[in-house]
Formats: C-alpha cells, sequence, structure tokens
C-alpha cells in the first residue's frame, strides 16, 4: 500500500480546504447532513453491539469499551471514502489553505457553521426516525445503555468535557490526514479506523456523536433537557474540538511542512451554462 510523505498530505489537503472553500451553502448544508448521518449510523451500530454485551461490560470492560469503538469508525469511513463534509474534521482540512491565505478566514468560518448546521440536522434525523420510532433501542440492554449514555455525558464538567473534546478532535482529524495520505481504499479504511476506535475507546467526547448520542437518549426518555445538552455538553465539546482539529493537526503541520509565503487564490470553479 502506497503512501504521501507528511508533506505532501499537507499539500493534498490545502487542496482539500480549496475545494472546501468552493461549495455553495446549498451543497455544504447537503453533504453536512450527509456527514451527521453517517456519524450516526457508526453511534447507533455502537450501541447495538457494543451495548448488547453487558456480561463482558462486567467482566471486562476495557474489553467492552473497544468493541463499542471498534464499530464506531464506519461513520467516518463513509464520510470520507463517499463524500460528505463533518465539522470535526472541516476544523484541520480547511487550516492549511487559510493560513497560507489561499482562502479567506470567513470561508473557513462559513464551511464550519453550515456543516455543523448540517451535521447537527442529519443526526437528529437518525437519532429520531431510525433509532426511535423504529423502537430499535427500546428493551434492554439498549434502553438502559442509550440512557445511561446521555446522562453521563451532561454530568461532566465545562473543562473536563473540553479537554475530552480536545483529545476526541485530536485523533479524528489524525485519521483523515492519514485517509488522504493513503492512495488506496483499503489504507484510507484502515488509517480512520485506529485512531477513531482509540478516541471511543478512551471516552473522549466528539460533538457531532453527541448530536445522536444524547438526543436519542432524550427520546428515550433520559433524565436530560435539551438545555443540558446545549450548554453543559455540546458548547464545551465544540470548543474542545475546535481546538483539537485546529491547532493540533492543521495549524502544527502547515507550521511544519505548509507554504509560508503567500500563495496564489484557490481557483474558483466556473459555473456551466444550462
Amino acid at each position: 500500500m502506497s503512501f504521501k510523505s507528511p508533506k505532501d498530505t499537507v499539500g493534498a489537503i490545502d487542496a482539500v480546504g480549496c475545494a472546501k472553500a468552493n461549495l455553495t451553502f446549498g451543497q455544504l448544508l447537503t453533504l453536512g447532513f450527509l456527514a451527521g448521518a453517517f456519524i450516526a449510523f457508526g453511534g447507533l451500530l455502537a450501541i447495538v453491539v457494543g451495548g448488547g454485551v453487558p456480561g463482558i461490560k462486567e467482566a471486562n470492560p476495557g474489553l467492552q469499551k473497544f468493541i463499542f469503538g471498534a464499530v464506531f469508525p464506519v461513520g467516518l469511513i463513509l464520510v470520507v471514502i463517499a463524500g460528505a463534509e463533518l465539522f470535526t474534521g472541516n476544523t484541520a482540512c480547511c487550516i492549511p489553505a487559510a493560513l497560507s491565505k489561499k482562502i479567506r478566514w470567513t470561508s473557513c468560518a462559513r464551511n464550519w457553521g453550515v456543516s455543523y448546521l448540517g451535521n447537527f440536522i442529519g443526526s437528529l434525523f437518525v437519532a429520531f426516525f431510525l433509532a426511535y420510532l423504529t423502537g430499535l433501542l427500546a428493551k434492554d440492554p439498549w434502553l438502559a445503555t442509550t440512557i445511561g449514555i446521555a446522562e453521563a455525558k451532561v454530568s461532566q464538567g465545562f473543562w473536563l468535557l473540553f479537554l475530552k473534546g480536545v483529545g476526541c478532535n485530536w485523533l479524528v482529524c489524525l485519521s483523515v490526514w492519514l485517509a488522504v495520505a493513503s492512495e488506496d481504499t483499503i489504507g484510507k479504511i484502515w488509517g480512520i479506523w485506529f485512531p477513531i476506535m482509540a478516541f471511543v475507546a478512551l471516552g473522549f467526547e466528539h460533538s457531532i456523536a453527541n448530536m445522536f448520542f444524547i438526543p436519542v437518549g432524550i427520546f428515550y426518555g433520559a433524565a436530560v433537557t435539551w438545555g443540558q445538552f446545549f450548554v453543559t455538553n455540546l458548547i464545551p465539546v465544540t470548543l474542545g474540538n475546535i481546538v483539537g482539529g485546529s491547532v493540533f493537526v492543521g495549524v502544527i503541520y502547515w507550521y511544519v511542512y505548509g507554504e509560508r509565503v503567500k500563495a496564489e487564490a484557490c481557483p474558483v470553479p466556473q459555473q456551466k451554462k444550462r
């Protein structure tokens, strides 16, 4: 399996950032919806598989965490290979092009904001229509797991969640880096799987995954309010994700391998006449 050097990977990420800046609002929102749905599919699968082994959890909690984390990466695999706009990955992918002044910082912020909104809509769609109305999690041990996850995620302090958000998106964005570095599909899948499995098994916090895990818990009766979801969890985790992705991946790798002088702006694709 061939792969790009770290410097070439940053160059490829630079091109990715340019492409993201050129997406229309409609394209970005639609692809954001898909990314949120894909991550929610991973979360739903993790609950069904990892939450369906209470005996293993009691006897070997580390193994249960591994099982939970081992199936969750299907979400990011779909995002990267099928194509979608995930806010957490975009916090790193837009940075090299912005720091090289190929795209405007406003374009970077627009990408983050619209993809975040799309991710939220997609995650809620899967949580309500495919995880709640279908009753897939209505019986124990899945019901207890679903409610327990939601309640645990809003019972932690701001800085603890912020730091867990930093650790999470550091690994998420590294998985995107590894996928871009790989030249073949199998390499991309393995590059994604290991860091994503690691962040889930470690118990770090992913803002977009939480847009599924906490609402689906609320739908199933968890003692969590929507205000707690947004204020207690989503805000600190999102801020931590931004720092983990943009600073520890995007900025650092641009500093080491990126262009230090102003480069030519990204070409704007010509709209075809209909």
